[in-house]
């Protein structure tokens, strides 16, 4: 019985493997620049609570909220940014920006075009990572689910 459970899932993982060999595109694979294994270096930016908070009135922290936004969306638009979004509650820890940059200077001078970055209401940490290289193609997917911009 165990000969026959292994078989089986000798088998079935075959068929698996054949199934994903059938299923790859190199366009998409070279159009998204991934490496072998389907992946790529993109720069994390991890967004932390800055140090001048406190300085400004809850009306000036809104409009640097629109300007963070508006940075935001132009990212996207220029292929720059992939995948973005705030943690819930009120910690330190605020956001995430995933970067499709290979270098952190890169990653570094496009954090700093953030209004709320020039203003110190938020400071972030840049760190490279290495992911799915399909990650670019979630903000295609994203625009036919979503019934309103942020």
């Amino acid at each position: 019985m165990k000969k026959l459970i292994l078989s089986f899932a000798l088998f079935l993982g075959s068929m698996l493997a054949l199934q994903a060999q059938d299923t790859f595109d190199q366009e998409l694979a070279d159009k998204v620049g991934a490496d072998p294994y389907g992946m790529k270096k993109y720069v994390i930016a991890f967004l932390y609570r800055g140090d001048r908070v406190e300085e400004y009135s809850a009306e000036e922290r809104s409009k640097f909220q629109e300007g963070h936004m508006a940075n935001i969306n132009r990212l996207v638009e220029e292929g720059k940014m992939v995948l973005a979004g705030p943690f819930f509650g009120n910690e330190e820890l605020r956001g995430l920006f995933f970067f499709d940059v290979q270098s952190l200077e890169e990653a570094q001078q496009l954090t700093e075009s953030d209004p709320a970055i020039q203003a110190g209401v938020l400071k972030m940490d840049l760190k490279e990572w290495y992911g799915s290289a399909a990650l670019p193609l979630l903000i295609e997917l994203h625009s036919k689910i979503a019934k309103e911009n942020i």
